[in-house]
């Protein structure tokens, strides 16, 4: 396929791989009603979509259905959170769960289960979003803030990640009630789709993303460093704190309905880029399809490999991302201090 002779792509090229994905995911969002760990023909699946008194009713249509839609919304969401932290810290490890920031999320609901007695999903909700604000504020602050490079950041996140996991791992033992209510959560899971309010995750979500893609010109300008972005009418410390608003409802309500799942938000921007070019009007629209193409498919694989149980869709992105991860670290431009 031809580039322009800067190497970026041709519109008409990141326009058809729009419409591609679009059909992609069209396709896995048919895949995931129809397939299960539970073996279905087509008829019994249109019954359970337009029969409520079939037997396959509350398979297809109560907890197939909800489970796709908090897929593509979730991965939506983390495709998306992950470029914009990229694209605001120029650090191309960044990523909400290399960070820490669901590992922060996940804590704080645990706190929030445990020791407060929170039992409803909007109170889960509010300690989802504190606890990813405040890892990702840690991972900053401990990597240096101003000074941090991209090794540090990793680094950083690894410890906030481990101590946030040794946490919530200790507080679920101590009490069997909070290891039951959250032993599918903690790895990051979809099977509790039908239990959450959708409408409320996938318009925090969509609100996000409309704030977060309103972002991608003022991110190309401050890819050309601070100075240069405030000479062109961006104000970096607004934009900063406006991404980071973005990614923190994005990330919290991703984990806060799914559990934390690791590695989306680091391998779809990469994939991304390598197709788009770095132009964030492209990359962002093109992870948010992306991360929900990704997020999707991980969770049909999972339900497939394993039949009659199934792999939870966390278990199956960290054994596709933690290879990626490995690769990103092993080159010196990634690596180096």
């Amino acid at each position: 396929m031809s580039t322009t002779a800067t190497g970026t792509p041709p519109t008409t090229r990141r326009v058809t791989g729009l419409l591609a994905l679009t059909g992609v995911l069209a396709v896995l969002a048919v895949l995931s009603v129809a397939v299960g760990s539970r073996a279905m023909d087509l008829a019994e699946v249109w019954s359970g979509l337009t029969d409520a008194a079939s037997d396959a009713y509350p398979v297809v249509t109560e907890l197939r259905l909800p489970r796709t839609a908090l897929g593509l919304a979730a991965g939506a969401a983390l495709g998306l959170a992950g470029a914009l932290m990229q694209a605001m810290t120029r650090n191309p490890l960044a990523d909400p769960g290399l960070l820490g920031v669901n590992t922060g999320a996940a804590a704080a609901v645990v706190t929030a289960v445990h020791f407060i007695g929170i039992a409803s999903f909007t109170g889960t909700l509010l300690a989802a979003f504190a606890g990813a604000a405040i890892a990702a504020v840690a991972c900053y602050l401990i990597a240096g803030a101003a000074g941090a490079t991209p090794a540090r950041l990793a680094l950083a996140g690894a410890a906030i990640t481990a101590a946030g996991y040794a946490y919530v791992s200790a507080v679920q033992l101590l009490d069997t009630a909070t290891l039951e209510q959250m032993r599918f959560w903690s790895v990051g899971s979809l099977i509790n789709a039908h239990t959450v309010p959708l409408p409320l995750i996938v318009g925090l979500i969509v609100a996000a993303g409309i704030v977060g893609v309103l972002l991608a010109r003022p991110l190309n300008a401050l890819a050309l460093g601070d100075a240069t972005a405030t000479g062109l009418g961006v104000d970096p410390r607004v934009l900063r704190i406006a991404g980071i608003a973005a990614i923190t409802v994005l990330a919290g309500t991703a984990t806060a309905a799914c559990g934390p799942i690791v590695f989306v938000g680091l391998v779809v921007p990469h994939v991304v880029r390598a197709y788009t070019g770095p132009d964030q009007n492209w990359v962002l629209p093109y992870s948010m399809l992306t991360g929900a193409v990704f997020l999707l498919a991980a969770d049909v694989l999972g339900r497939v490999v394993a039949r009659p149980s199934e792999l939870q869709v966390g278990i199956v992105c960290a054994v596709v991302g933690g290879p990626f991860f490995l690769y990103l670290v092993s080159r010196r431009k990634v690596a180096r201090l």
